[in-house]
This record gives structure tokens, C-alpha cells and sequence, in this order.
């Protein structure tokens, strides 16, 4: 099957039948399956290996923070991309969602169009939101105190990486940083490239976390 590989996971079936409708209507989509708890969601994705993974947070059995956790952990299932679906843009699970692997985060209440962008930008691994949402989002949950939170080590990056992360982290954009460090906006992914192998994260949602986590940039009061 061609296209985006999608995989439903929400325990209301009357959501998972609408969001099916959206996304099967766009022919780069494809709904390959659907899940009503966490453990079958995690059971159904390693059959169906989907691109990008929509899912709820409050769900029985297994709740969608620690599907994600077991889904983004799996070598098997690397290129899955996991979209929360969330009912308010600071929703208590956020910040550990995308702790545990998550790409991001979709409004409940969000457009078609808007669901639809979400699931393609996902894919091509960029943040759901605009970076400076995305900061302010995660802001809103590094100023708890998390002693088990791990802080990333920046012992390997170079100068310019450090750069790049803190400026990531600040919210800016590839076009806003190349601006800033008086570099070409290739360079930049390039730097960003390196830095996610280095740092060992998924996307760029985890490279803002990182930089936070590692004191590069404080939360916004």
C-alpha cells in the first residue's frame, strides 16, 4: 500500500469512524488500523507498521503515554511517528508524551485540514506546531522539578551545534536560525541532522526538550 500508513488509537469507536473518514478521503493517506486501548494499539502497530500513529492519552488498560513509550522503544517499529491527540493544548500528559517518543500533539477540536497537515508534516518529521508554540508548551511543563528527568550530555557537539540547539530551543525556526548564525538554512538541517544522532532523539519536538533538559534555555515566566 502507497502513501502514509495511518493507525487509529482512541477508545471512543464514534471518533476513530470520523477521523477513518477524513483520512481515507486524501489519497496520499491510508487508515491501515485501528486500536481501542494502549496494549492493542501497541500490538497493532508491530502488524501493520504504520508511518504515523494518532494517539489518545486517557484510555483503559493502557494508557497512550505508555503505549508510546513501548512503541517508540521498539526497533522494529523506528519509523512510526506517534501524533497525540489531546483535549487541551496543555494537557497534564504533553511534556511526558513527548518524553516517551511522541512527534507531537493535535487539538481534539482541530480541522480537517488541520489533522490532515499534521499527519504529512509528522511524517516528514517536522514539529506539529510552530517551534515557538512548541517551546512554550514544553515550557510550561520543565518548570515542575523532575529529579529522574536525565540531563543531556553536550559533550560531543561542537560549538555550532550548541549554537543550533539553543536557538531550536528558543523557538526559532531553520530560516530564523540561518539568519542568526549567518549561515544557509541546508547548513542548518545539516547541523540538526548531526544533532539528533548525536543526542540519540527522534524529531525536533525532542531537540527542544533536550535543550531545556540540558539548561540551555529556561522557561519563559
Amino acid at each position: 500500500m502507497s502513501g502514509i500508513r495511518v493507525l487509529l488509537v482512541d477508545d471512543q469507536a464514534l471518533l476513530r469512524h470520523s477521523l477513518a473518514m477524513i483520512i481515507d478521503n486524501e489519497p496520499d493517506l491510508a487508515v491501515v488500523g485501528e486500536a481501542g486501548d494502549g496494549a492493542h494499539a501497541v500490538a497493532c502497530a508491530r502488524t501493520t507498521r504504520p508511518d504515523v500513529i494518532l494517539m489518545d492519552v486517557r484510555m483503559p488498560h493502557l494508557d497512550g503515554l505508555k503505549a508510546t513509550r513501548r512503541i517508540c522503544a521498539d526497533p522494529a517499529l523506528s519509523a512510526a511517528r506517534v501524533l497525540v491527540l489531546s483535549m487541551f493544548e496543555l494537557d497534564e500528559y504533553v511534556y511526558e508524551a513527548l518524553h516517551a517518543g511522541a512527534s507531537g500533539f493535535l487539538l481534539k477540536d482541530s480541522r480537517p485540514d488541520e489533522l490532515i497537515e499534521a499527519i504529512r508534516r509528522t511524517h516528514r518529521g517536522e514539529s506539529l506546531f510552530a517551534p515557538s508554540i512548541l517551546t512554550r508548551l514544553v515550557a510550561h511543563y520543565v518548570t515542575a522539578p523532575r529529579p529522574d528527568r536525565p540531563t543531556p550530555t553536550l559533550r560531543r557537539l561542537t560549538g555550532r551545534e550548541v549554537e543550533v540547539l539553543t536557538l531550536i530551543g528558543g523557538g526559532l525556526s531553520n530560516d530564523e536560525i540561518a539568519t542568526a548564525l549567518v549561515i544557509s538554512v541546508k547548513t542548518v538541517k545539516t547541523h540538526i541532522t548531526h544533532l539528533m544522532a548525536k543526542l540519540a532523539v527522534r524529531d525536533r519536538a525532542q531537540l527542544v526538550i533536550a535543550a531545556f533538559d540540558a539548561g540551555l534555555v529556561r522557561p519563559r515566566q
